[in-house]
């Protein structure tokens, strides 16, 4: 192992030459550390806790659609590089050519990830533990400025004694039972560490698994014992004859299992008194606990932020309701992590580690739930004169007209085109 740790970690150099046509930065931290036994040691270096059960909750039905209802939506959203705001244009030098290199380091991350894969990653780690990171490494290249990679967010740890200096190390990447002495350091350039929940006693996160842990955990419980009753072929009733004799009794469980069972026939019983049947449970959906679990599913969630409908729970639910709660999922779960997303992408891949702070990465489906609705708003926008032509196009990711109606080029971009 220890060899291992040597390959994966040998040849580390700061800087990489801008001479090749095709640089590739090399990656600092490891793609799956998972792989040791989980003890952690105490230190400067904090640990997230609990990440081995938080993810395999995850792979739970309730909680897998949860992730993806959030996860795969913003994962599809178009998205765009813009100028920032209150940043003149024209004093951007080279500004085709940057967005267009932006635009390529996220379409092509690395060797194996396109921006969905990757971004898909750090959503899942976020929403499981509010640990989503992203390693960033300059590559040199001005055609693509730096490299990004998925880091397993559990194996992050933070350093609480960070001073805010750009050369000090803020987090670590450390194998479960590692020492820090032997843990990867890393800037705070290098490391874009998404936080959901953000809160002042610690420098975590707090994921919406994390919160509904013990709910989830319930939930399992009363699935696992509803599934076992469900399955259970014993009758729950019994028949009780007073003042049977033992062979009486043993001559009844005979005949019963002979000349009644699985046949389909109707038992006559001629004695003395009346049986009586006793039962031991209601023989109804009630011993399953329905009501219980769904009452469950409702906190995982409100833990993260959508309407029970999305999952599964369609009770009391029309076509008007059913309008204001997919609108309600939008507003509450999907739209803030989006934003998140892209702030962090553009302080800390834009600004933090390429140094082009003029730029900004926005997805553009946030201002409305569907197509028809952001653009009907749009239309309605124009027609009152709130907003140009060319603003409209700069929404949607597109160019600007010019004034004989062409699509407007950059100036670097039409010497580029003669």
């Amino acid at each position: 192992m220890r060899g291992i740790w040597r390959q994966a970690t040998h040849g580390r150099e700061d800087h990489v030459s801008a001479k090749a046509t095709d640089a590739e930065s090399e990656r600092r931290t490891l793609a799956m550390p998972a792989i040791l036994g989980p003890v952690q040691f105490p230190g400067k270096l904090l640990p997230k806790p609990t990440p081995a059960n938080l993810r395999r909750f995850a792979e739970t039905p309730i909680v897998r659609r949860a992730i993806n209802v959030i996860k795969d939506r913003i994962a599809a959203m178009d998205w765009q590089i813009r100028v920032r705001r209150g940043v003149d244009s024209g004093d951007v030098a080279f500004i085709a050519r940057k967005l267009k290199a932006l635009r390529r380091t996220l379409e092509e991350p690395n060797a194996v990830d396109s921006f969905r894969t990757l971004i898909e990653q750090v959503i899942e780690d976020a929403l499981t533990g509010g640990f989503g990171a992203m390693e960033m490494e300059p590559s040199g290249d001005p055609e693509r400025p730096a490299m990004l990679w998925p880091v397993d967010g559990a194996s992050i740890r933070i350093n609480a004694r960070w001073d805010g200096q750009p050369d000090t190390p803020r987090y670590a990447q450390a194998l479960p039972g590692q020492l820090e002495s032997s843990a990867i350091d890393l800037r705070d350039d290098q490391l874009m560490y998404v936080r959901m929940n953000p809160r002042s006693f610690t420098p975590f996160g707090l994921g919406p698994l994390e919160v509904a842990f013990e709910t989830v955990n319930q939930f399992l419980s009363a699935h696992r014992f509803a599934g076992k009753l469900a399955a259970n072929s014993v009758a729950q009733y019994a028949l009780w004859l007073n003042e049977a004799t033992p062979t009486q009794h043993d001559r009844l469980i005979r005949w019963w299992q002979d000349e009644i069972e699985g046949t389909g026939r109707v038992p006559l019983i001629s004695t003395g008194q009346k049986p009586e049947v006793l039962r031991f449970a209601q023989g109804t959906d009630a011993d399953l606990r329905l009501a219980w679990q769904e009452f469950l599913i409702r906190m995982v969630a409100n833990a993260f932020g959508l309407p029970p409908l999305l999952l599964g729970l369609e009770a009391d639910v029309n076509q008007s309701t059913a309008a204001e709660m997919t609108d309600e999922a939008f507003r509450g779960a999907i739209s803030p992590l989006a934003m998140l997303l892209a702030g962090h992408i553009t302080r800390d891949l834009f600004g933090k580690c390429i140094g082009w702070r003029e730029f900004e990465f926005v997805f553009n489906e946030l201002n409305a739930r569907d197509e028809e609705t952001e653009l009907a708003v749009q239309v309605q926008l124009l027609q009152a004169g709130v907003l140009t032509v060319n603003e409209v196009r700069a929404m949607r990711g597109l160019g600007p007209l010019g004034r004989d109606g062409a699509v407007q080029l950059a100036g670097e971009e039409a010497k580029d085109r003669g």
